[in-house]
């Protein structure tokens, strides 16, 4: 690493020499100008002069950015070791003490700038334990996020070990990739079984499709539960993985998933919105009582796309939309009748699935506009299964049943790291929780878990 340059004299040293008169002439003298955002605007910029006159990167390895991550973590090194001993370096309360300084080590860690080589300091009686750089980490807690981040994003360990080579010049073995993923596990266990509300007023449940290595390559479907909260928030219920990715899971299948759900706390669903997911409708009923099964009316739709050519989807849905639109059920049967008398010879596919699906599509009609607006525009699920997908074709496909499990929580974890979308949910959702209050009067009422 090349020369520290000081910001105060603009002389050069090594940082691991004279670590110590640096810190208190920064300490002592220039505190108060610190402190000051005008005056740290001004250190800044004498640093870059000074870096530039040098010919010194501002980024990299060498650059002036590595060199003012080693003082940072080399003076809190010291710090640490100061309030572990009682005393300052040099300090004349240190002589002939039980415990004093015995030099300093190298290590390398890797930081969100790539290596650096830090100074760490020891004593005599090796009871110091540095907090900042930890006994036998090699690197910063910034890397494990963004090992997790580029994982999130479907990167697979080989490609996340390149990146680090080729961004930040540092050797990222895929092992020490995939210990830095698997410490999610116990989290994602305990996310998987935390308590839940007591109520919500709507849980849509969907599938998407992952392959998986079990001796051959093989789809098998990934069933996330997404619940809305009296509040209008988003709560993500769980990830579970299917078995069948043709026939479907069975109604004991659906029995256990719902069943797990009701024992972490949730007394209450109003109404639970699915995509024609065998097995599931029969077994709602038997875990709660009260709740209306829903056809997901987007996703019938677009399996109504299956069965014609894409010349003919315009006028599809054109002629679709009265039925789900339609003010009552008979009316909706009528409509429903002039769109097979006009689609039937041509596409009787169509007419077969909607005929089928008619006993979860009816409930729907008995809803006010809010409800019904709210169930029709499934971006509730749509954005989540975007983000999810993404992360699994850029993956293509998985080695175990657990690392797909793995892939779709981190995705899960770092969705709107901002809030602002969480924000936008609850005035979304506003309007069609005043609907559900009125519609399950005496249902839709908070607890404290709520």
């Amino acid at each position: 690493m090349s020369d520290m340059i000081n910001p105060m004299t603009g002389d050069s040293s090594r940082p691991a020499q004279g670590i110590e008169t640096d810190v208190t002439a920064v300490t002592s003298d220039t505190v108060g100008t610190l402190l000051d955002r005008s005056g740290q605007q001004l250190l800044a910029q004498e640093l870059v002069r000074q870096a530039t006159d040098r010919g010194t990167d501002l980024v990299g390895p060498d650059g002036l950015l590595a060199e003012l991550t080693k003082l940072v973590l080399e003076t809190a090194l010291e710090a640490e070791m100061a309030e572990h001993l009682g005393y300052e370096a040099n300090d004349p309360a240190g002589r002939n003490g039980a415990n004093s300084r015995n030099g300093r080590r190298s290590k390398t860690v890797l930081t969100g700038l790539g290596p650096v080589e830090v100074e760490v300091p020891r004593d005599r009686e090796g009871t110091f334990e540095p907090v900042i750089v930890r006994k036998r980490q090699r690197r910063l807690n910034s890397i494990d996020q963004i090992v997790l981040s580029l994982t999130a994003k479907g990167l697979t360990t080989g490609e996340v070990s390149a990146h680090f080579a080729e961004i930040y010049g540092a050797s990222v073995g895929k092992d020490q990739i995939s210990r830095i993923t698997d410490a999610v596990i116990a989290e994602m266990t305990e996310w998987q079984n935390r308590p839940l509300d007591r109520v919500y007023p709507v849980i849509f449940v969907d599938a998407i499709m992952v392959k998986i290595r079990d001796g051959k390559v093989a789809n098998r479907p990934v069933y996330v539960a997404i619940g809305v909260t009296v509040n209008g928030e988003r709560d993500i219920l769980g990830l579970w993985t299917g078995e069948d990715s043709t026939a479907g899971e069975g109604a004991k299948y659906w029995q256990q998933v719902l069943t797990q759900i009701k024992n972490r706390g949730v007394e209450d669903v109003l109404i639970l919105v699915c995509d024609g997911l065998k097995g599931l409708p029969a077994s709602v009923n038997n875990v709660w009582a009260e709740t209306w099964v829903q056809t997901c009316i987007v996703h019938l739709l677009r399996n109504s796309f299956r069965y014609a050519p894409r010349q003919h989807w315009e006028k599809i849905a054109k002629d679709l939309k009265p039925v789900y639109t339609a003010a009552t059920e008979p009316a909706a049967a009528e409509r429903f009748e002039e769109f097979a008398e006009a689609w039937g010879d041509r596409y009787p596919a169509i007419i077969k699935l909607w005929r089928s699906a008619w006993a979860e599509f009816v409930p729907f009609l008995q809803f006010n506009v809010e409800i019904r607006t709210i169930i029709c525009t499934t971006n509730a699920i749509e954005s989540l299964n975007s983000r999810y997908r993404r992360a699994v074709n850029a993956r293509g496909h998985f080695p175990t049943e657990q690392a797909a499990l793995k892939c779709l929580y981190l995705v899960t974890r770092s969705l709107d790291p901002t809030g602002r979308g969480r924000a936008r949910w609850v005035i979304r959702w506003k309007p069609a929780l005043n609907a559900f209050a009125n519609t399950f009067e005496g249902r839709l009422t908070p607890s404290t878990t709520n």
